[in-house]
């Protein structure tokens, strides 16, 4: 049988072990105070993945008027390709919608295949690129928008 994937809000026992994902996954991470932070912040809905009680991944994203804006989304290595980051992305989606936004948008850096496949399978569209966005090391990034 199917193990379930969980979708919740962050809460602050989920910061320690986020700020270690974030640690793992890029190279400018998220401090846990800066994660913290994200918990009071309105604007700000981050979402945790969770199977048999184990921290998947999360995915972080603002919603301001029609906007939604996803800042991060991060799985742990040995999560990936068993469809957390599909499931954060759909409930960012359904959020997203939920609180009026008419469009979702995402920079990701274009050697990065495995995001951008994940990102169109779900309905996303190149939409501008970002010069020089990503410093280490140096690329630019795509953006990627899907309509709600």
């Amino acid at each position: 049988m199917a193990r379930i994937i969980e979708i919740q809000p962050m809460n602050c026992e989920h910061i320690p072990t986020l700020a270690r994902l974030e640690q793992i996954c890029f190279e400018h991470p998220w401090s846990q105070q800066a994660l913290a932070d994200e918990l009071d912040n309105r604007t700000a809905h981050f979402m945790v993945a969770v199977r048999d009680g184990e921290i998947m991944g999360y995915i972080g994203v603002f919603v301001v008027c029609e906007s939604c804006y996803i800042s991060d989304i991060a799985v742990f290595p040995e999560f990936r390709r068993q469809g957390a980051a599909k499931a954060l992305l759909d409930e960012a989606c359904r959020k997203a919608r939920q609180l009026g936004a008419e469009s979702v948008s995402l920079e990701v850096r274009p050697s990065n295949a495995p995001a951008i496949s994940l990102y169109t399978g779900q309905g996303f569209e190149e939409v501008g690129l970002r010069k020089k966005f990503y410093r280490d090391p140096p690329e630019d990034a795509l953006i990627l928008t899907k309509t709600l």
